[in-house]
């Protein structure tokens, strides 16, 4: 790069103060950074955010902007940062309002982060405006519905890019006719998440006990119909699928789940659960599930990044959405396990079309598959273990994919 260009990442940081938001976002920011941008976060939302210390959606922005001042000026962002709060009379904490009118006249991309936000006319006038998608299926089958919301948010951006690297491909039933859409991939920054610097000396430490992942249990108000079809968001749905799984592999298996309630002193224990989590609680238990709370551990970044660290690999599920209609779709939170060099079993999208499995990242279909691939981990965990990070480094390293993003968003010359 010639020139340091400005680049200003969107995103819903602020909105969401958990561990995994964050990490999505910082590793844009830090990842741009390196690639030699003067890189700027911006939240510009019209919705009230979450407030984790009392557990609801409120008006009063202190917490978030706390939290986003603390975590930019740890990471090196301290001068770089905005919060604009329209729904709080246009409130703007961090950079002045003044300040962010200047950065949009003067930037030369933004990067639409989740596509969170409704791009307006300032934030129209920078001339490369990146729609970064990391949920496929909903938008796209919203916008083959002629969804004048969807279609107006898309519109409004110069370039389109979606973590369903197999959009577009005979084998893939999302709808894509309106939108070219480009694959890309989560970005990570791979010091972040280990000691060592490559695969080859990943150290050799005794495993961890327990396969795990992070993950809400029931959502609603996501599910779709597409030709006469429903198709599912929350996870839930596929979980139910391997209920018995702890019992059939004898692995020790770890859900950090979202639910109303916190973890006790000794076993699992929920306050405050509706009945619905109440009988998650005792299924998944019934079952030998161990459960943690995900709001406790996602509170702040590093024990969120402890416990991947901390697990033996992952074990965890993909929406239906993506499972069904083969969007290619793979986890950011999956990406940072093989970043910490922990294995990652995983339910198939079409994935394995673009990333290599069989050692270190596996694809399941059925319960065989998740069986042989236990199997397989636990017969050379070491090897199993390098792999995982061997394929971070190949194919998530955040300068490689984000290079790969600027490149084709013509930010770069040959």
């Amino acid at each position: 790069m010639t020139a340091r260009l400005r680049l200003v990442v969107l995103g819903m940081m602020g909105r969401m103060p958990l561990a995994g938001v964050a990490w999505q976002v910082l590793h844009y920011l830090e990842g741009f950074r390196r690639l030699g941008f003067a890189v700027y976060y911006v939240e510009d939302t019209n919705e009230w955010p979450y407030d984790p210390d009392r557990n609801t959606i409120t008006d009063d922005p202190t917490y978030t902007v706390n939290y986003l001042s603390a975590l930019m000026a740890r990471y090196g962002f301290s001068d770089r940062w905005a919060y604009c709060a329209a729904a709080q009379g246009g409130r703007t904490f961090g950079l002045s309002a003044a300040e962010v009118r200047r950065l949009f006249d003067r930037a030369d991309a933004l990067v639409n982060l989740t596509g969170s936000t409704i791009l307006r006319p300032e934030h129209q006038r920078v001339p490369v405006r990146i729609y970064l998608e990391t949920d496929p299926v909903l938008p796209q089958i919203e916008v083959a519905k002629g969804t004048a919301s969807y279609i107006d948010l898309l519109n409004a951006h110069t370039h389109h890019f979606s973590y369903g690297e197999n959009l577009g491909a005979p084998d893939c039933c999302v709808p894509v006719d309106r939108f070219d859409y480009r694959a890309t991939r989560q970005p990570v920054v791979l010091d972040w998440w280990t000691s060592t610097t490559s695969a080859a000396h990943v150290t050799h430490s005794p495993p961890a006990p327990r396969f795990t992942t992070v993950a809400n249990w029931r959502q609603s108000g996501k599910d779709v119909e597409w030709r006469g079809e429903s198709y599912t968001w929350s996870k839930h749905h596929e979980f139910l699928k391997f209920v018995d799984l702890p019992r059939r592999s004898g692995q020790p298996l770890e859900l950090a789940l979202a639910l109303k309630g916190q973890k006790g002193e000794g076993e699992p224990t929920w306050v405050g659960r509706s009945d619905d989590d109440a009988e998650a609680i005792r299924l998944l238990t019934s079952h030998g599930w161990r459960l943690i709370d995900a709001m406790t551990l996602s509170r702040r970044i590093e024990p969120y990044r402890d416990y991947i660290l901390g697990s033996r690999g992952e074990f965890t599920v993909a929406k239906d959405q993506n499972v069904r209609l083969r969007s290619g779709w793979f986890s950011d939170r999956s990406a940072c396990y093989l970043a910490a060099g922990r294995p990652v079993i995983t339910q198939d999208t079409a994935f394995g079309k673009f990333l290599p499995t069989g050692e270190g990242l596996f694809a399941f279909n059925s319960f065989d598959d998740v069986l042989a691939a236990f199997q397989a981990v636990d017969a050379d965990y070491e090897r199993h273990r390098r792999a995982a990070r061997a394929i971070a480094e190949e194919y998530f390293k955040a300068e490689t994919v984000l290079a790969k993003l600027v490149k084709e968003s013509g930010l770069t010359t040959e």
